[in-house]
């Protein structure tokens, strides 16, 4: 199906000023849209280049077309540990010339042990100022799985004990007791084996309730089953400790609530594949590529018991999809989140729609602000996460998982293009404007640099907004302490 559609219609429906929650503080209804640090066009005066070897008349666009006018006698060298065309030509596009590991290297694809072993104490390195790598040293805060939940499980504590009313409860209907109004996007989940009484409690509570089971640490579907009985759970346990399973003893899985109200096209269930680049999480500058896409099933959903195992009916993986009879590698599965935006204003409206990439920027923003604390926000790295998400038939988003290493592999004509502009946005956004690596840039990318990002959160900006504000007038402080809707 081609659509064509207007990106400045699809720019508008993730701004800050039609999201939702408003919160409420003191009895009052207050609206907190009032900063600017989602959708704003970065630049300005916070645009020049902090660089210390370039020179004043470098500064003149993105990373892709700056060059090393600045850095006349710096030859820029690249690595990459994935044998991947998109990141090869996007970087040889550049005129940087590929290295080895142990050469000087000033850009470094990694996988994300390779990172691992570059920041080990053990190791012994320590990279100057214009060396760049593609993952944070402790990026498994947000893509493990029991990590990202123990996470944002205690953010909300911690804003819960600052009285803060982002952590402002309201009576379940599907779980006992209460939920979080603003932060309930992540479904009930315990981890196992250390959270397995608390599970069995809420299991009883709902018996006829259907759970997924994943492991911590693996991607791609692997793994994973679902559970509407006690019992097999108890089997699955059981066999697991046998001898012919010595690995996933030692694992430790998460059982979450399955989603099983799953908003379907065409009587199929999909999700969203969403690609978030966080520049630096202390402070907080992440950025939402807007260009994700949907993955479908191959097969018609259906909750019925016989069905509960068919994992080409709720697994929405192309690594599982791929092996399905129904498979279609014409389009892979996918249709662009454009078409899905589009589609959903033709059938529940724009102001719904325009709700619901809202919540979804907010879901995004608060997840990272879960990890940001115990994240090692090392200046010479960047991140682009895979988001996975699933909306429900209410169309409530809710995150599945987040990917620190989302494949650069195409199935499609359509997804090698997506995918070379992602690598190609990326290098835009993360590199100063004369496209040479370099730590004490202030990661702040002009308008023309983001492509097809756009800012999420900015908390440097941010900051300075406020602080401008407070210094012109003094007269709205009572009213203006809630700020915005990210703090």
């Amino acid at each position: 199906m081609a659509v064509v559609w207007d990106m400045s219609q699809w720019t508008q429906a993730w701004r800050i000023d039609s999201l939702q929650p408003t919160v409420r503080s003191s009895g009052t209804r207050t609206t907190t849209s009032g900063t600017i640090m989602y959708g704003r066009t970065a630049g300005g005066a916070n645009q020049s280049v902090t660089n210390g070897n370039s020179n004043s008349g470098a500064n003149s666009g993105g990373g892709a077309s700056g060059g090393a006018q600045g850095h006349d006698k710096l030859k820029i060298g690249f690595c990459t540990d994935l044998d991947k065309s998109v990141l090869v030509n996007n970087f040889e596009k550049r005129g940087w010339h590929q290295v080895n590991g142990d050469d000087d290297w000033h850009f470094y694809w990694a996988g994300v042990q390779t990172c691992r072993n570059i920041f080990s104490v053990d190791s012994g390195y320590r990279m100057h100022d214009n060396q760049m790598i593609n993952h944070f040293p402790n990026h498994y805060e947000l893509s493990r799985k029991d990590l990202l939940v123990k996470n944002i499980k205690r953010y909300r504590k911690d804003l819960e004990r600052d009285g803060n009313p982002l952590a402002e409860k309201t009576e379940s209907n599907n779980s006992s007791g209460t939920r979080y109004l603003y932060l309930d996007f992540v479904p009930t989940t315990f981890v196992l084996p250390a959270d397995y009484n608390m599970f069995v409690e809420e299991y009883r509570k709902f018996p006829l309730s259907t759970w997924i089971m994943k492991p911590c640490g693996k991607s791609q579907g692997a793994g994973i089953f679902l559970i509407n009985k006690l019992s097999k759970l108890k089997k699955w346990s059981r066999e697991a400790k046998g001898p012919f399973h010595p690995q996933i003893a030692k694992e430790s899985y998460v059982i979450s609530r399955y989603i099983d109200n799953p908003l379907l096209i065409g009587g199929k269930k999909f999700d969203l594949r969403l690609y978030v680049l966080v520049a630096s999480f202390r402070p907080l500058k992440a950025y939402l590529f807007k260009q994700g896409f949907c993955r479908f099933c191959t097969v018609k959903y259906d909750t019925s018991v016989t069905e509960l195992d068919n994992m080409y009916v709720h697994l929405t993986n192309v690594s599982v999809q791929k092996h399905g009879g129904e498979y279609n590698t014409l389009h892979g599965g996918k249709w662009s989140v454009q078409n899905l935006a589009l589609y959903l204003e033709g059938t529940r409206g724009k102001e719904v729609t325009d709700r619901l990439f809202g919540a979804i920027s907010w879901l995004i923003v608060h997840s990272l602000r879960a990890v940001a604390p115990v994240m090692a926000s090392d200046r010479h790295c960047f991140e682009c996460y895979g988001y996975d998400i699933i909306i429900d038939n209410a169309l409530k988003p809710w995150l599945v998982e987040v990917n620190a290493s989302p494949s650069l592999t195409s199935t499609t004509v359509n997804d090698r293009i997506l995918k070379y502009k992602l690598i190609d946005n990326i290098l835009s956004v993360v590199l100063p404007p004369d496209g040479v690596p370099d730590v004490r840039w202030n990661k702040v990318p002009s308008a023309d640099a983001l492509g097809n990002f756009e800012l999420l959160i900015d908390e440097e900006l941010a900051a300075q907004d406020e602080q401008h504000q407070n210094s012109s007038s003094n007269t709205h402080s009572k009213t203006s302490k809630m700020g915005s809707r990210w703090k």
